[in-house]
């Protein structure tokens, strides 16, 4: 089966307010048309479909429509919910999803519905966090899923069980439905330990209690895993974050792309990454005057431009508003230097995690301890999911 693995579209997410559907729209398009280029059979999306738990109508519109065309007439399409997904209102559109292909799993005791369907590519059998595809040649391939399994979820269930350990255990869940021991895939929106990260995702899920060890996962053939934006290989195995198909930071590679590969009784083949064009690159420059900011905006006009001025003196309220009249400046930086020391720095654009250890060292002279920064990002992100 020839299968095409993706994750984190953000739809509707903006960049410092700067709105980016046109570039999404462009995206999902050219994924459309890797699918129909590569014959690809089964399309998987590793979570983070939206940006926020209530997207706008016109994030939802433009999602469905080309989720439609992702489907095509014959191909089959899972979806996995994400941190940034509210799983219940993803799932929401499962009746409707469903007669084109389809298939929403929003949280790990879901059941896909099995149907009669005309598709090629359809699903026969479904449990609790797992589902089989069937091709038109009978090759049949066994998905266990893992949406983002959040705290709130897990205070569902009273146990004394560590969050890890409860995370197996619906692992254990979906895997116990491959009873035939087809050719198997694992997805799941989770953050692997010693996995890579950029600015614009959520710091907590990146070393605390949520840290899911790769030993955790299952010895699946394929493991096709969301969240991280960086397009990264985990461990010896065929065991892959496809990372986010746009640039959503200034820290991110440019070069995106959908991971697509063949599975079938005899193991993955033919796994490579197929490269995204769409969408705006998004550059860090540096200048050293006004003038120079200047020329390096008009040297990249499709780009968006994080531009850092490095000058002796405050930067004059007329050349600030000068430069953001340019459409493609969306960040200005300044640092001031005298006598060849740094003496200001804005801060405006850093990431929590960033910020706070300004604020720690301007206010204690010291960096802050590992356990002092965990507790400070846990708390931001329950405020953050309430």
């Amino acid at each position: 089966m020839q299968i095409l693995h993706t994750s984190d579209w953000h739809v509707g997410k903006r960049l410092m307010g700067r709105e980016r559907l046109a570039e999404q729209a462009e995206m999902l398009d050219e994924i459309a048309d890797v699918c129909d280029r590569e014959g690809i059979e089964l399309v998987l999306l590793a979570g983070d479909v939206f940006d926020t738990y209530t997207p706008s109508a016109d994030a939802e519109e433009l999602f469905y429509s080309k989720i439609k065309k992702i489907a095509g007439k014959h191909r089959a399409v899972l979806i996995i919910s994400g941190n940034h997904d509210d799983g219940v209102r993803l799932s929401s559109i499962a009746p409707f999803a469903e007669e084109q292909g389809v298939y929403v799993v929003g949280n790990a005791r879901t059941a896909v519905a099995v149907q009669p369907t005309n598709r090629r590519t359809r699903p026969t059998k479904s449990g609790k966090g797992y589902v089989v595809f069937e091709n038109e040649l009978g090759e049949r391939v066994f998905v266990s899923m893992l949406p983002y399994p959040n705290e709130a979820r897990f205070k569902e269930e009273k146990s004394e069980l560590s969050y890890v350990e409860r995370m197996q255990g619906w692992i254990a869940e979906g895997e116990s439905g491959n009873t035939e021991q087809l050719p198997s895939i694992f997805m799941a929106h989770v953050f692997v330990a010693g996995g890579s990260v950029s600015e614009g995702e959520r710091e907590i899920d990146l070393g605390g209690a949520r840290a899911v060890p790769l030993s955790a996962l299952p010895k699946s053939d394929y493991i096709a895993l969301g969240h991280l934006h960086k397009k990264q290989k985990m461990g010896a195995g065929h065991c892959y974050y496809s990372g986010s198909p746009l640039q959503y930071s200034f820290d991110e590679r440019p070069d995106k792309s959908v991971k697509v590969f063949r599975l079938t009784t005899a193991g993955v083949t033919d796994i490579k990454d197929v490269p995204l064009h769409s969408g705006r690159k998004l550059c860090r420059l540096k200048a050293a005057t006004v003038a120079d900011g200047e020329r390096l905006l008009d040297e990249y006009p499709n780009a968006l431009i994080e531009l850092t001025l490095t000058l002796s003196a405050p930067l004059a309220k007329a050349d600030s508003l000068r430069l953001y009249a340019r459409e493609n400046l969306v960040s200005l930086l300044t640092e001031i230097h005298a006598d060849g020391n740094l003496v200001f720095e804005s801060r405006k654009g850093l990431s929590d995690e960033a910020l706070f250890d300004a604020y720690y060292k301007s206010a204690y002279n010291a960096e802050p301890k590992k356990e002092v920064k965990t507790l400070f990002l846990e708390t931001l992100a329950t405020l953050n999911e309430t």
